[in-house]
């Protein structure tokens, strides 16, 4: 008698698993294989590695000097997988991966259990086919991260109050939501969802327990406590120390950062309505003509499924809250993609269901096509036309010679993937691609674009140039410099104006004739002369090289405050 429904629940679990095992794969595919890369990755890892190397880890030091623009927790992760690895540059990379590989199986759980495992199929694979997600999962920013953290909050609070009652998730979203904090000052968004379930949610649970009550303010309990595990700490040691650059990282990390940061940004600064008319199009595309193609059932679907209203209102309300800070950055959308993915699934049910799905099927091939297309033609272009790139990539020559022909072979792969997977369902055809060319660019085409966003290649000059006793000093700070440094490098505070910084380097310059400078050549400086700068080579589409004694101005202003920090390494070449 049950054989008939057996056997369909067997597939569905067979091909869910080996869709997990894919995405665990495309997201392993390349670490190790390539080093962080600007502008945030580097960072991340040199604080990691100063972490581990110095042994001070309550507060992160980049060259030297406190790092008080994000909590520490990304940092602390990928600090832990060096210790554990001994290699930096796979650790680097494992906490946007696992996090990516976490929030995958959250969507498909709490999918699952609300609206079955076809619903929850259909989830994850519009999670995998928006670009955004993988984008993050495979970098080393702190948004995919955080992204796991929201997502399981949000998660913690659906089993609650949708399934439950169930008082352990409900607290447990709120140690997520201060994980996430401690990740990203914005890890309090799951907060948000309590609005709509006020509004549309049950009172009581499916077996009569209360949903709402006394115990409701325990959350909050719990996520102060979480924080203090890091705040009391923090606060202790700065308190203890008397160290007037300490004070200043507790009063940037607490203030400035956070509610300074959004309500009087100093940068990113774009138009009000940027996240809805260039973020989501350019990195939520598949997601955005799902909806729009299917307009109208999105509507039906919003006023019979209460759950899916309360989805999609939390989603606004992150959008909306995002949008009303003047300073605005595509990243800042991903945490609401998880929850719209969701509502996407059960939407995309309902299509199929009711055999409705040919607008949309249109659009995504199109999408699929014109991507292998846009890809191919980029390729041709960086053979035969580089110059049709423009004046901004002259230093991007040969990176664009060399990898002409791999991005060529990309877009052919694309497309021939495309027309293989044609008769599959439009989802499963998508992501199919997808993942192909996730695992193409992990392993192909970011390994050959390594040598060009990294400064190894200055950095072996600068050896060959310099004795090994020689100081060097950096103006207009970049943490990769150190990452590839085989020497002592020191800095003038990256926190610091340029201005202060140069006068700083003029008077430690002045000190020790033999000490030089490692610049870039579009600084405009006043205490030196950039006519005698010796050119190393040219990192970052900058022509980087070093200033002597020979290169000070007779007179330079004082610094208002004398800055110097140094940092040693203690491993010579780390990113082997």
């Amino acid at each position: 008698m049950n054989a008939p429904d057996t056997a369909p629940r067997a597939g569905r679990a067979i091909g869910i698993a080996v869709l997990m095992i894919a995405t665990l794969l495309v997201l392993a595919a390349g670490i190790g294989l390539r080093s962080p890369w600007p502008a945030d990755e580097p960072r991340f890892a040199q604080i990691a590695r100063e972490m581990v190397e110095s042994g001070q880890w309550l507060f992160p030091m980049r060259g030297g000097e406190p790092y008080p623009d994000k909590p520490p927790l990304f940092i602390w992760l990928v600090a832990l997988f060096y210790l554990a690895t001994g290699q930096l540059k796979i650790a680097f990379l494992l906490p946007s991966a696992l996090a990516g590989a976490g929030t995958v199986w959250l969507v498909h759980d709490i999918g699952r259990r609300i609206w079955g495992a076809e619903a929850a199929r259909n989830a994850v694979l519009v999670l995998l086919l928006t670009p955004q997600f993988l984008l993050q999962a495979k970098g080393a920013q702190l948004d995919a991260l955080v992204c796991f953290w929201i997502t399981l909050g949000c998660y913690g609070l659906l089993r609650h109050f949708v399934l439950g009652p169930s008082w352990g998730w409900y607290l447990g979203a709120f140690a997520a939501m201060a994980l996430g904090i401690m990740t990203k000052g914005v890890g309090f968004l799951p907060l948000f969802m309590l609005i709509p379930l006020a509004a549309w949610g049950a009172r009581t649970g499916a077996e009569g327990g209360r949903l709402w009550g006394a115990r409701s303010w325990l959350g909050l309990a719990v996520l102060l406590g979480v924080l203090a595990l890091w705040l009391g700490p923090m606060l202790w040691a700065v308190q203890a120390s008397g160290d007037e650059a300490l004070r200043a990282y507790r009063d940037d990390i607490l203030l400035r950062q956070t509610a300074g940061r959004y309500a009087n940004p100093w940068g990113h600064i774009n138009a009000w309505h940027y996240l809805f008319t260039a973020a989501i199009p350019s990195v939520w595309l598949p997601l955005l003509l799902l909806f729009a193609t299917q307009g109208r059932r999105l509507a039906a679907l919003l006023r019979q499924d209460r759950t899916v209203r309360v989805l999609m209102a939390w989603a606004l309300m992150v959008l909306v809250f995002f949008s009303l800070s003047r300073g605005k950055r595509i990243v800042y959308i991903l945490p609401a993609l998880p929850m719209l993915s969701l509502a996407a699934g059960v939407l995309w049910q309902r299509a199929r269901e009711a055999g409705n799905t040919r607008t949309t099927t249109i659009a995504l091939r199109a999408v699929l096509v014109l991507a292998g297309l846009a890809v191919l033609v980029l390729g041709a272009v960086a053979r035969f036309k580089p110059g049709l790139f423009g004046p901004r990539l002259e230093d991007y020559g040969d990176a664009l010679a060399g990898l002409s022909l791999p991005m060529l072979l990309l877009g052919l792969g694309l497309l021939a993937a495309t027309a293989l997977t044609w008769r599959r369902e439009v989802l499963e055809q998508g992501v199919l691609v997808s993942l192909a060319g996730w695992l193409a660019l992990s392993l192909w085409l970011w390994p050959a674009m390594d040598a060009h966003r990294t400064p190894r290649a200055v950095m072996e000059r600068l050896e060959q140039r310099l004795e090994p006793t020689r100081e060097v000093g950096l103006l207009q700070f970049k943490e990769q410099f150190l990452l590839f440094s085989r020497r002592p490098l020191h800095h003038f505070s990256v926190l610091a104006p340029l201005a202060e910084q140069e006068r700083n380097a003029w008077q430690w310059l002045r000190e020790d004739p033999t000490r030089v400078l490692l610049v870039p050549d579009s600084l405009r400086l006043e205490c030196f002369d950039m006519a005698r700068l010796q050119v190393l080579g040219s990192a970052h589409g900058e022509d980087w090289g070093l200033l002597d004694a020979g290169a000070m101005r007779p007179d330079c202003e004082a610094p208002r405050v004398v800055r110097r920090y140094s940092w040693r390494p203690q491993r010579l070449d780390i990113l082997r």
